[in-house]
């Protein structure tokens, strides 16, 4: 099959319409600001300030991170100020409940309105799935009538509720009608709404079906707007794609293809948690494979082009996404859906762009799971081939249907060197293909399909549980090595946090062999419910030919597991040089800004181009490191230019300068764990960049561990060994509920300046959920420095008090010793007094193990 990729048909200005997120973030720092500018999200839906519905993603808490971060609109679902789904108003009649929620609706856009200039990014959504909520047949409806029977009681309250907002912000923007299907109906209300000059200024809807779906009702709805003398309109779908979806490149390229065609807004619905952007994100600043996709797609620039996929509205089949941008001289794809081997092809390849030879480097963004972190995308293939007739072909064989794809083609037949693969050969093991031997062992499933897209997501159909306390199960895998080396095993698994088994200890504890020896303990990744994967890695020895690779629930030598897990796949990946060498970032592929360009005529460019970047020009990179610590960031460069390096908005000084003479300055820096922003900015007249290459530390940079048990410790406030996971089976809980219960460390600092300060954490509260949504607490801490007024931080779900994440914080610090209080409180809401008691905000700090202190360069 071959997917086609026109680039002399033009279809439009590229959008980005689909890096939308419905409460996806939980506020400031959960996700990290790096993640969601990374990201490059134009949209998202949330509740109302302080409302009841979920913990975190209190619109004003968001909204001015979330603009500081390159977001245009903040949908505000007012109707989340209640509880439960169905929302509970409060009344005994339909008029006394909507009297009482425009009462509350009048009193979110005075909040609002007090934001100043942030408000204009505000949009207003009164009411959301009226037809299953407050105008649906329902015990908590206005009269227990559908609007879709009889639109009179929802067609009064949407002109009130609009003319409340407008009366009270003559500027505001409001949307509708946000039902969960675009209904035959929805003309009915537009006809009514522009009758009574309440018309929504954004038209909303949901489309939790399938990508094909997509166009054919923005097709439609744009029909029904000529045939009612409206608009055009701008259209957001507010809440798109199923838990089968989520998290699967492979599956979220097709919606992002539908949802650019289509040229209009969208935002991934919340099925499971907030402030991960929708199983995007892995603790606060790790992506996983759909980050990663999103990252690529906001990074393309210029105009879209044709994409004829073999079958466009099929579920699970090959479908893509194209931008030509003649400026940079690039086209950039992103495709996947289906494996095997298929043709990329390239027609009308523009000869005054590309020339006679075009280099195209392919990419792999893979699946890792909801909760499993990625590096950035996988290196697969650089090539030059010839244009022939106009046409460029790409063969690519292996395809994997859970991934995503993307080629870069720019100008080729240059000299520039061919870049290795960034993997070995892989090969992936499903559990279900798997022996199970003794008791316990139980195939869980079936996960989800096209024919069932509420389930979650699976390598396969099915998965293997049965490691858990008491057991004496073995799951044995058969694999086979292409010759001998080291290899990289990730093991996909998942146990579920509030599981009675798991409840007790924590992340689930197994015994790995391989061919019945060599054995050795992996903990297991924890989730927020059963078939959420993440992953585990170890490194394994082995020589060419096959082998036996076996988890086990109990080990000779090692002793029982204690907790209960459930494995999907395993991958093995070949290590060799080239995966060894230093990860590459090409100039030519960063984010350009302030009048930086690509040049492909400069000699020595070692990949597909360079940046040229005049004085205050940028080149953005978006950099994965495994860790938090220590790296060596290499920037290449043609000529003698200057510049300088920001990480993650840290003016580094000068031991960040380029300024020194030669193709290549080296700097070790600090990198937080996951996904970092480096920005080089143009000091002279002219700086040429060729590309970054970020490789491990060497010690320059010298950290200090402190734990938490050596700091004193006040009220509430105390050591405890509760927590066996801790750093020498010690950490600090009781930190907060008042100032007073606090934990103050003294760390000292070899000189004064900006540090890295690497909290390790755990956090397990969870308050109780309203239906589907697990409603994980992201605790707080108020970190105050040398006396200084405190700064809040906030700790994202580590899903159990026994599972510790590490969470990075820039703090400056004076020469010589330094005093690092934290506390925690329940915070107030917008009118100063105490919130509603739904356990939304919690009163505590994290248990905190130990915090490591690093300069940042």
């Amino acid at each position: 099959m071959t997917l086609t990729i026109d680039l002399g048909t033009d279809t439009g200005p590229f959008h980005g319409g689909a890096s939308g997120t419905l409460y996806g973030l939980y506020g400031d720092g959960v996700p990290s600001r790096n993640v969601v500018e990374g990201m490059f999200l134009r949209t998202v839906s949330t509740k109302a300030q302080d409302g009841a519905q979920h913990p975190g993603a209190d619109a004003l808490d968001i909204l001015a991170p979330f603009v500081g971060c390159g977001g245009r609109d903040v949908y505000v679902y007012l109707t989340d100020i209640y509880r439960g789904f169905p929302y509970q108003w409060p009344g005994a009649t339909g008029e006394e409940r909507l009297a009482g929620y425009l009462t509350l609706v009048e009193q979110q856009v005075r909040r609002i309105r007090a934001a100043g200039a942030l408000a204009s990014h505000v949009v207003y959504v009164p009411f959301n799935e009226p037809e299953g909520n407050m105008f649906g047949t329902g015990e908590w409806s206005y009269d227990r009538v559908s609007w879709r029977t009889d639109p009179r009681h929802y067609f009064a309250a949407w002109k009130d509720a609009v003319r409340l907002i407008r009366r009270l912000d003559p500027d505001a923007r409001v949307a509708g009608p946000n039902a969960s299907v675009l209904y035959d109906e929805v003309g009915g209300f537009l006809e009514f709404a522009a009758a009574h000059d309440v018309l929504p200024d954004v038209i909303t809807w949901h489309e939790l079906s399938t990508p094909d779906a997509v166009r054919a009702n923005v097709a439609r709805y744009r029909r029904t707007e000529r045939d009612l003398g409206i608009g055009p309109l701008p259209v957001n779908i507010n809440e798109y794609a199923h838990n089968r979806h989520l998290s699967v490149p492979g599956r979220m390229v097709q919606w992002i293809s539908a949802i650019e065609e289509a040229k209009v807004d969208a935002d991934m619905a919340y099925w499971n948690i907030d402030g991960n952007l929708n199983d995007s994100v892995v603790e606060a600043n790790k992506g996983n494979g759909q980050w990663w996709l999103f990252n690529a797609y906001g990074r393309m620039t210029g105009r879209t082009v044709r994409v004829t996929a073999p079958r466009p509205d099929v579920p699970d089949t090959l479908q893509g996404v194209a931008t030509l941008d003649p400026d940079k001289r690039q086209a950039r794809v992103l495709f996947g859906g289906e494996g095997g081997t298929r043709d990329l092809v390239l027609t009308n390849v523009p000869a005054g762009i590309f020339g006679e030879t075009v280099h195209l480097r392919l990419h792999e963004i893979p699946w890792t799971g909801q909760v499993g972190p990625s590096a950035q995308p996988l290196r697969l293939r650089d090539c030059e081939v010839a244009v022939t007739e106009g046409r460029v072909v790409l063969r690519v064989t292996g395809l994997d249907a859970m991934s995503a794809y993307q080629v870069i083609a720019s100008p080729g037949g240059r000299g520039s060197v061919l870049a290795p693969p960034s993997v070995g050969p892989r090969r992936t093991y499903a559990a279900e293909n798997a022996g199970c031997a003794g008791t316990g062992c139980t195939r869980n499933g079936p996960e989800g399909s096209v024919a069932d897209v509420e389930r979650l997501a699976s390598f396969g159909t099915h998965h293997i549980g049965g490691l858990r306390t008491g057991s004496d199960a073995v799951l044995a895998f058969e694999v086979e090595a292409p010759r001998d080396g080291t290899y990289d095993l990730t093991v996909f698994a998942n146990s579920y946090n509030l599981d009675e088994l798991v409840r007790e200890q924590g992340p689930t504890h197994v015994f790995l062999r391989v061919d019945g020896r060599e054995p050795r303990e992996l903990r297991l990744p924890l989730a927020y419910k059963r078939g959420v994967w993440g992953r585990t890695d170890t490194r394994v020895r082995l020589t060419a030919g096959r082998h036996g690779i076996t988890l086990a629930a109990q080990d000779p030598d090692l002793g029982e597991t204690r907790g209960d897990a459930s494995i999907d796949r395993i991958e093995l990946a070949l290590r060799d040089e080239h995966v060894e060498a230093p990860a590459l970032y090409e100039a030519a592929y960063a984010v350009l800004d302030g009048g930086a360009r690509v040049s492909h005529t400069h000699k020595g460019a070692a990949g597909p181009g360079a940046a040229v970047l005049p004085a205050g020009g940028t080149a953005t990179f978006w950099v994965h490191a495994d860790g938090d610590g220590e790296a060596t960031v290499t920037v290449g460069r043609l000529g003698e230019g200057e510049g300088t390096l920001t990480v993650n908005g840290e003016n580094l000084g000068s031991s960040a300068n380029l300024r020194r003479p030669g193709a290549r300055t080296d700097i070790p820096l600090f990198l937080a764990g996951g996904v970092n922003k480096l920005t080089v900015t143009a000091t002279s007249d002219r700086l040429v960049l060729d590309r970054l290459l970020v490789g491990p530390g060497t010690g320059a940079l010298r950290s200090t561990v402190h734990p938490a048990e050596e700091g004193v410790v006040t009220g509430t406030a105390h050591v405890t060994g509760a927590h066996g996971l801790a750093t020498g089976g010690k950490a600090v809980d009781g930190i907060g509920g008042g100032a007073a219960n606090a934990l103050t460390l003294t760390v000292t600092a070899a000189r004064a300046g900006r540090h890295a300060l690497t909290v390790r954490y755990s956090n397990g509260e969870q308050a109780p959920a309203t239906h589907y949504n697990p409603d994980p607490v992201c605790r707080h801490a108020d970190l105050s420095v040398n006396g200084e007024p405190a700064r809040r931080v906030l700790f994202p779900t580590t899903f159990h008090f026994n599972a510790f994440c590490d969470l990075t914080v820039p703090v400056t610090l004076r020469e010589g010793p330094n005093t690092l209080t934290f506390t925690a409180d329940v915070p107030p809401d917008r009118d100063g007094t105490r919130p509603h008691p739904d356990r939304h905000r919690g009163a505590h700090a994290p248990v905190i193990d130990q915090v490591t202190v690093t300069p940042v360069a």
